[in-house]
């Protein structure tokens, strides 16, 4: 599933292409052809996204709510669009360009009242500039559950998937078991700080980078990393592989349904 960051370089996409221009919309696959007829032909208005949410803003006050899920893909071309192939549930276009929309798990127009209240049910995210990290503080800190299973949980930080939470673990020496209430205020706000400096350069990345400049291959003269989410990582997908700063085996586990890395000796706070 898209981690947030990504989420958010598809709302600066959509305004880039479309925004503030006519959109011809439809619904190849007829599965939102209802919805599809309700917005075409009007200005999109707005992009958003909040956590693994995008939202975009039509301007009779309409919102498309679309949450990629596991298997969505969003994918945008350039001059005429072609004959849809395989089942594109929902297509916007104009003279210059198009996007496709594929597999989403939400596609649904909802109304303001219904979008804030999608809103309601998430937690701050670290790339929003309405972010309140005290909202996720309060309910991390009376928690018995792991802070590992906490990040992951979209009630209380949102766009957070199985990468940042492992890798921001990592960064700060934290042992992924403990429990939310055991962690200090202090090193809460070291987490949200490096969430957010390394979710916004996902957003301009398009990839996932998180090993500091000395544990770069270019610095270790190791072979870059090989991998189908892209970008330099210090544990996850590493299981069985020696940790880049201490050399002890990565671990992984099963945990709250997810697949949990992390380094024994490196998180022991």
């Amino acid at each position: 599933m898209p981690e947030g960051h990504i989420i958010h370089r598809l709302a600066i996409e959509n305004t880039r292409v479309f925004g503030q221009r006519p959109a011809r919309v439809s619904s190849p696959q007829g599965r939102f052809a209802d919805g599809a007829k309700l917005i075409d032909g009007q200005v999109l208005t707005e992009a958003q996204a909040h956590g693994k949410h995008l939202f975009l803003g039509f301007e009779e006050g309409a919102w498309l709510h679309i949450h990629l899920g596991l298997y969505g893909g969003f994918t945008f071309g350039t001059g005429p669009a072609p004959d849809p192939v395989d089942l594109v549930r929902l297509r916007m276009e104009n003279d210059d360009a198009y996007a496709d929309l594929r597999g989403p798990n939400t596609c649904e127009l909802r109304t303001p009242a219904e979008k804030a209240a999608v809103h309601r049910r998430l937690g701050p995210d670290p790339l929003r500039p309405d972010a309140d990290p005290d909202a996720a503080w309060r309910r991390i800190s009376g928690s018995g559950t792991t802070i590992a299973a906490l990040l992951m949980d979209q009630k209380v930080l949102a766009g957070v998937g199985n990468v940042y939470r492992a890798e921001v673990l990592f960064r700060l020496g934290i042992a992924p078991h403990r429990p939310g209430r055991e962690l200090s205020r202090a090193e809460w706000d070291a987490i949200w700080a490096d969430l957010v400096a390394l979710m916004r350069e996902g957003v301009g990345a398009g990839r996932i980078d998180t090993v500091r400049p000395e544990h770069t291959p270019e610095a270790m003269g190791r072979p870059p990393r090989v991998d189908d989410h892209g970008g330099e990582v210090y544990v996850y997908r590493r299981a069985a592989m020696p940790c880049l700063v201490c050399g002890t085996e990565v671990r992984t586990e099963t945990h709250a349904a997810r697949n949990l890395f992390w380094c024994p000796t490196c998180q022991q706070r």
